[in-house]
């Protein structure tokens, strides 16, 4: 018997926090300090700017393709609002205007390169990374720039502790689910993953479709910059090295397929929270950078695999 998706993302959710509760309770054993407010504090209060980026890849791996240059994208960006502020300025709303304006440009570009001469976005986002991230050293003639207390809005607690970040990024969660499900634009992008072909013959806009969410993904990069300089008061031409590998790992994790055509912001959620509790577990218990990546890598080789025997695991119940 077919199941509803409403049904599937629910098991999808239940699995999620199956996991994350796995991680915790593993964690909680081998170090005492691991369960505790301070802990969950800390954990909800970095991971916006993961959170953000990770909404954005989700769109992007549901089209099929890839967005390397995340990290690269959120230190210019960053760069940007840091020069706008210090150097020119600038009050805070044109200055963060600005930042995103440069996401979506970069966006665009991804986007352009992508849809209409049909390189792959693995190659176009590599290239962007690059360039992003010497447009990041010209600006700050590759120092940190501090911007002072003028963005902490972001970082000031709110709820019992919880950052105005984290409450902002669960909405913008909460935006994408809904978008991805209850809007044509969500299942154009859905359908363009499962089969391009078909969807450009029946006289959908694949090309300005794909482009929509790259320039979606540029932005919500920029809005991470600000959340990321806002937590240090600064910004810096190196941060988001490696951030690329972090995002798609818990997007991955959470069950998005890097195929294309099947995915959830809400899982992805979840996929963030089980990737950055394993990282601060593992810093807990004084694991070495080398083991972090060796345990990091094995999980998400384990989750593509669970994933795989899942789907066809489901495969005959469909088909019946």
């Amino acid at each position: 018997m077919k199941r509803s998706p409403a049904i599937a993302s629910v098991i999808n959710v239940a699995e999620m926090l199956a996991v994350f509760a796995g991680i915790v309770l593993f964690f909680s054993v081998y170090s005492y300090h691991f369960i505790s407010v301070k802990t969950f504090l800390t954990i909800a209060n970095q991971i916006p700017t993961i959170m953000v980026i990770a909404i954005g890849m989700t769109f992007v791996l549901l089209v099929a393709g890839i967005d390397l240059s995340v990290g690269s994208v959120m230190a210019f960006c960053g760069t940007v609002l840091s020069v706008a502020l210090i150097d020119w300025h600038w009050a805070v709303l044109p200055a963060v205007v600005a930042c995103i304006l440069v996401g979506a440009a970069c966006g665009v570009i991804n986007g352009v390169i992508t849809a209409y001469w049909a390189i792959p976005s693995f190659i176009v986002t590599l290239g962007t990374l690059e360039m992003a991230r010497g447009a990041a050293y010209l600006m700050t003639a590759s120092r940190t720039k501090y911007i002072g207390s003028s963005i902490d809005f972001f970082s000031e607690p709110l709820v019992i502790g919880i950052s105005i970040g984290f409450l902002a990024a669960l909405l913008l969660v909460a935006i994408g689910q809904l978008a991805l499900e209850r809007t044509v634009f969500g299942r154009f992008i859905v359908g363009i993953g499962t089969n391009e072909e078909t969807m450009r013959l029946s006289g959908i806009n694949t090309r300005g479709t794909k482009i929509a969410v790259f320039v979606l993904s540029g932005i919500l990069v920029a809005i991470a910059a600000v959340f990321h300089c806002s937590r240090l008061e600064a910004a810096d031409p190196n941060a988001g090295a490696g951030l690329e590998l972090q995002v798609i790992a818990a997007v991955v994790i959470g069950g998005t397929s890097p195929l294309g055509g099947r995915g959830s912001v809400i899982t992805s959620f979840f996929g963030v929270l089980i990737i950055s509790s394993l990282e601060y577990g593992l810093d807990q218990v004084g694991a070495t950078d080398p083991v972090k990546r060796l345990i990091t890598g094995a999980v998400i080789i384990a989750a593509v695999i669970f994933d795989l025997y899942r789907k066809r695991l489901r495969q005959p119940s469909t088909e019946r």
